[in-house]
């Protein structure tokens, strides 16, 4: 897995993935003007309240903590197995869903609210054209991010 360093140069998995001017990659989302609530990605009108053309566009956390998880046993062809699947609710709003790395899958070892981060990688698979593919995992805090 390959993380942030040279992240510029993969196609970002989802259009809420973009890029500093440096190259460093972070996560894209929407804060509604009139009642605060923020979205992952991009919104024009807020799902809370309705409003209409007060969506300011933010760079999300990359702190958060797991709201909920499931092992997930059985995949497609190709996908490894067991591993987690979050959702996670991140420091300043927003909730994503995504895998959580670093941990073992199983349910005595995970915790509700354990503050994890989100870390950036190479998705692990290339398009037909060899396009690789930029995405992110959610890592327990003080975790080790495997190579």
């Amino acid at each position: 897995m390959t993380t942030e360093t040279g992240s510029a140069d993969l196609k970002p998995m989802t259009p809420f993935i973009k890029h500093h001017a440096d190259g460093r990659p972070y996560l894209s989302g929407s804060k509604c003007g009139a009642c605060g609530e923020v979205y992952v990605g991009e919104r024009s009108t807020c799902a809370r309240c309705a409003a209409r053309g007060v969506m300011e566009t933010v760079e999300l956390s990359t702190k958060g903590k797991l709201y909920n998880f499931t092992v997930v046993h059985r995949s497609f062809p190709g996908v490894v197995t067991p591993f987690v699947s979050a959702i996670v609710e991140l420091e300043g709003g927003g909730s994503l869903k995504g895998n959580l790395i670093d941990v073992e899958p199983d349910p005595k070892t995970l915790k509700f609210d354990m503050p994890v981060d989100v870390v950036f990688a190479d998705a692990g698979k290339a398009d037909r054209q060899g396009g690789r593919y930029l995405t992110y995992f959610f890592k327990p805090q003080n975790a080790q991010v495997r190579a």
